[in-house]
């Protein structure tokens, strides 16, 4: 029985995991240190075993591993059927995913089966203690859920102390990638999959892939805008920025709602977190919400017109003028005339 582990749900694609699974596994790691518990992770796919070794190296000390070829690609019945019966002989009192399109079909499916609570797109989870107001009970150690809610203006820690497991959502980047240890030991525990006729109503056909947009995570570089861009082709200046310094570009919740740029490109609570080396923040005021998105860049430099604009408490270097105007300066410089 594994009644004292924490899970996490390991997504992968094509025998390659999503970044988010490791994520996971090391926070995961963290959890159940303070629990005194084991890591587990469930990996189910077909011909994904050698993944095993990469999610031990972050934490993991068993990977319950379902191969089969009905699990090749992800469908959601026959994945929340290997996950409910697993859970149902394990007894984890934890189980995360991560807030992907997969993540997100997944869990509410799970949740439903066994008749458990869950709390989506977290942007943080910790273990602490909690005394219900309403029964007086005491509850020691429990999983808080946190998350942003009302448009990110409110910050809620959400617990689920009367139903396990607790479950829980995870944005992808919120969690540090913890070094990798990769002679750490794990056990493979190899699960036999009851898939039936009732879980293969769907046929998978055919796939198309279809590539993000941007993919801010991986970024080294970031240049992103806000309102004080003033318009779409404001825009226009900052990609020639990140085209001179190899980079990506973001915006600001303000810039997207405006309609100066896609939702793809949103950096935030509401948006990507991001951990980028160099961040460029280029007429962005600088509210709680977009700070907690991109406050762990390595550097951050702040154009703004306002000397006291909050971006700039956080910034490394700040620079007080107009972006237009000290933009194509510094394309100007970097192109080295």
């Amino acid at each position: 029985m594994a009644e004292n582990e924490v899970w996490i749900f390991a997504e992968q694609e094509d025998g390659v995991l999503n970044s988010v699974a490791l994520e996971l596994t090391g926070k995961a790691r963290q959890l159940a240190n303070e629990l005194g518990a084991k890591v587990g992770a469930l990996l189910l796919g077909h011909h994904c075993e050698a993944l095993a070794k990469e999610l031990a190296a972050q934490g993991a000390d068993s990977i319950y591993l379902a191969d089969h070829p009905a699990l090749r690609y992800y469908r959601t019945l026959p994945y929340a059927r290997v996950i409910c019966d697993l859970v149902r002989e394990h007894k984890p009192q934890i189980v995360i995913y991560g807030a992907t399109v997969v993540g997100r079909d997944l869990a509410p499916r799970i949740a439903s089966e066994l008749w458990t609570g869950l709390t989506a797109d977290c942007t943080d989870l910790q273990i602490g203690d909690y005394d219900d107001p309403f029964t007086e009970k005491h509850h020691d150690q429990i999983l808080y859920q946190i998350r942003p809610a009302f448009g990110g203006n409110v910050i809620a820690t959400i617990v689920g102390p009367n139903h396990r497991p607790q479950m829980a959502t995870v944005r992808e980047g919120v969690m540090k990638l913890v070094p990798a240890d990769n002679h750490r030991p794990f056990q493979t525990i190899h699960v036999t999959p009851k898939i039936t006729d009732a879980e293969e109503v769907v046929e998978i056909i055919e796939r198309h892939r279809t590539e993000r947009e941007v993919d801010l995570r991986k970024a080294q570089i970031i240049i992103s805008g806000g309102a004080g861009v003033g318009s779409k082709d404001g825009f226009d200046l900052l990609r020639e920025l990140a085209n001179v310094l190899g980079g990506a570009v973001g915006a600001s919740r303000a810039a997207v709602d405006a309609g100066y740029i896609s939702k793809a490109h949103q950096v935030g609570q509401t948006g990507t977190t991001v951990r980028p080396r160099l961040y460029i923040a280029c007429g962005i005021s600088g509210a709680v919400q977009h700070r907690a998105g991109m406050q762990e860049s390595s550097k951050i430099i702040a154009i703004n017109s306002n000397p006291d604009a909050p971006i700039l408490s956080i910034a490394h270097y700040a620079i007080i003028g107009d972006l237009n105007q000290v933009i194509p300066m510094m394309i100007r410089a970097y192109r080295g005339h």
